[in-house]
């Protein structure tokens, strides 16, 4: 049997969505004079146009979630998630 992930909490909860594409983060998780900015932004664009849920972060090495992979999660976790969709700009 093929291993599955269920995304959606299970009152299938769906959080509204911050108004703003997936591919720019939140500033307040991202904020433009962060020293690897453009080269986090490359990596995230690169992992949404190949459908990937993540990518290795160019600075620290770990793995991070798509903003896209999160909006198919359908909530926020409250974990502050770089990309997180539904958190607005502060």
């Amino acid at each position: 049997m093929p291993l599955t992930l269920n995304l959606m909490s299970p009152s299938q909860r769906r959080d509204p969505l911050a108004d703003r594409s997936l591919h720019r983060p939140a500033r307040s998780r991202l904020p433009l004079n962060h020293p690897a900015h453009d080269d986090i932004l490359a990596e995230h664009s690169a992992a949404l146009t190949d459908g990937a849920c993540g990518y290795i972060d160019p600075v620290s090495g770990l793995f991070v979630l798509t903003a896209a992979f999160l909006v198919d999660r359908g909530w926020c976790c409250g974990r502050g998630c770089r990309h997180c969709p539904y958190v607005g700009d502060d």
